[in-house]
């Protein structure tokens, strides 16, 4: 099983191409211009080649899965400043087991797991099958001010969100970017003021593709950054990431000393947005540094999912710096 994998900005959609496993993508030229008789020896030679079986691939991803380091219990990320609390219901992989998904597995570029301190799953979820995983990493941009959680009009600010993603669909088109429609909350964003915990989801709709794109997302606020958690999924996944949500966001504590309340004014570094930055995309600068698991096509499904925020004004050109223009599906 392989996983198409298209580096995009964070507003981009890449240009959608699916080869099945072992075919060879073929050039505009080689599709008009193929005489009959090389098309009948590539047919020829198409079906002569072998393939693996439904039962080699289920017998592969069920190795894969078994090779994995699952845990749970209590397990210390961070270095030691927060801590995860995971249930048997789900599982914990850590950095090494993470790389071997989100790069060995899905095909990302090494540089994807800068930063990431694993991923968690379902009890039963299998990364080489369609399965959601939740990337798990830290921004240490600094202590996030939430006193204006209260009064944030979360209407307002997907309006806001929407013409920033609109205004930013010329200059992408003009980097040769397709255009993205932030289409509305999936989740109306919710902060919780004694855990100083928040989440939200949006849904994306790339030019080009078929069905909506979801971003469902976690955030910790600590005392001198944030615990992300990003789901990887389609948009036909809310229901169940929705319903695992709870559990996940449980999950995290701050240790003493780095919570949010042990945040000391005029000595600790402090975050340049509050909440509705955070949600507007005040994080993500930070985590495309690393290039992050922004495309991904399933082979099962061929469902496009990214892990990504759609906002924040700047953040287009910001990211298409990084990642230059489009780029073609890697095997």
């Amino acid at each position: 099983m392989t996983r198409s994998i298209i580096l995009a900005s964070a507003a981009a959609s890449a240009l959608l191409l699916w080869t099945p496993i072992g075919a060879e993508a073929q050039t505009p030229e080689a599709t008009q211009s193929a005489p009959a008789e090389d098309a009948t020896s590539a047919i020829d030679a198409a079906t002569a080649a072998p393939s693996p079986s439904d039962a080699e691939r289920l017998a592969a991803a069920k190795a894969f899965y078994d090779s994995l380091d699952r845990k749970i219990g209590r397990i210390e990320i961070v270095g030691g400043k927060v801590a995860l609390t995971v249930p048997e219901t789900h599982y914990f992989i850590g950095k090494e087991d993470a790389r071997r998904v989100i790069v060995d597995t899905w095909g990302n570029p090494p540089e994807a797991v800068t930063g990431v301190e694993g991923m968690i799953f379902e009890r039963d979820g299998n990364p080489m099958l369609d399965s959601w995983g939740a990337v798990v990493e830290y921004s240490a941009d600094g202590h996030v001010a939430d006193n204006d959680a209260a009064t944030i009009d979360y209407a307002k600010l997907l309006a806001d969100m929407q013409r920033d993603t609109r205004d930013g669909n010329k200059a992408r088109a003009d980097a040769g970017y397709d255009a993205i429609e932030l289409v509305g909350w999936a989740e109306t964003p919710r902060y919780d003021q004694a855990s100083h915990k928040l989440y939200w989801a949006k849904a994306l709709q790339f030019a080009g593709a078929s069905s909506q794109t979801l971003n469902y997302d976690i955030r910790a606020l600590g005392r001198d950054g944030v615990l992300v958690i990003s789901f990887i999924s389609g948009i036909d996944a809310l229901p169940s990431i929705r319903a695992a949500a709870p559990a996940v966001l449980a999950m995290p504590q701050f240790a003493a000393g780095a919570r949010y309340e042990d945040y000391k004014e005029g000595v600790d570094k402090k975050a340049a947005y509050g909440i509705a930055g955070l949600i507007a995309g005040g994080a993500a600068v930070a985590l495309v540094k690393k290039a992050g698991l922004l495309g991904l096509i399933l082979a099962f499904g061929k469902k496009f999912i990214v892990l990504a925020i759609a906002g924040a004004a700047g953040l287009f050109g910001v990211i298409g710096r990084m990642f230059g223009k489009k780029k073609e599906p890697v095997e």
